[in-house]
């Protein structure tokens, strides 16, 4: 088996088959979304012309570095592609995604995208969302409460209802934008749509990490190193 590293390479390589010059590009975040910035910078140093849109600070700092032209989402407004990962990939494009802590601007910038692309390796392809634990960011003011409504909604739909606050080295994590994240364990999600409203309901909880009916296609680089493409009308996805 190909390096998990190995994988990424690949997948964002093919990635840049998508990109042509002149786009106003969505650029994610994580680290499958960096190696795809730094091939894309490659491409720019050779004379490709993007304009792009960071989802995260980090994003942007490496964009920066690597020499690929930032503007903002107000000088642009609707991006012609985005390319991003994913923690989970599940039937019909249905995504988790914030692992990094990015999700909501991830979310508008793929919002505001005639197309999202997501590149993931094969790992990241579920039969149902939920192995790994839902991002929700939620204002720091009453957490604690948001926190008691998400378990609440969990409970009322039938899930398992572990809510824990990310933190790094002891300190709760914060966004970009300057809020908490919980980290939602709640089994398999059998109708993510209907956890998605069921959240933006609650006072408190700025966006979650269910990205449903964004993802346009996606790339995933499988076990043998082969990178195929799935459209979001696939329902099972065979990697071996």
């Amino acid at each position: 088996m190909l390096a998990v590293e190995k994988l990424k390479i690949a997948v964002a390589e093919k990635a840049l088959n998508f990109v042509r010059s002149g786009m106003r590009l969505g650029i994610g975040t994580g680290s499958t979304a960096e190696e795809f910035i730094r091939l894309l910078s490659i491409r720019v140093a050779q004379g490709l012309l993007v304009y792009g849109v960071a989802t995260s600070e980090r994003s942007a700092l490496l964009c920066r570095e690597f020499g690929i032209f930032l503007k903002s989402l107000e000088e642009m407004q609707n991006l012609d592609l985005t390319v991003d990962g994913a923690d989970e990939i599940g039937p019909g494009l249905s995504l988790i995604k914030g692992g990094g802590g990015a999700l909501v601007r991830e979310k508008i910038v793929a919002a505001a995208s005639k197309e999202m692309l997501v590149i993931a390796d094969y790992s990241k392809v579920v039969d149902n969302l939920g192995a790994f634990p839902l991002p929700i960011e939620v204002n720091i003011f009453g957490f604690e409460t948001t926190r008691r409504a998400i378990r609440k909604v969990a409970l009322m739909l039938g899930l398992e209802a572990n809510i824990n606050l990310r933190k790094t080295e002891e300190r709760p994590f914060v966004t970009d934008n300057g809020n908490f994240i919980l980290d939602a364990s709640l089994g398999p999600i059998l109708n993510p749509e209907s956890l998605s409203a069921r959240l933006l309901e609650i006072p408190g909880v700025v966006d979650h990490g269910l990205f449903l009916q964004l993802a346009s296609r996606a790339l995933i680089a499988c076990e043998d190193g082969r990178v195929e493409l799935l459209a979001p009308s696939y329902r099972a996805f065979t990697y071996n």
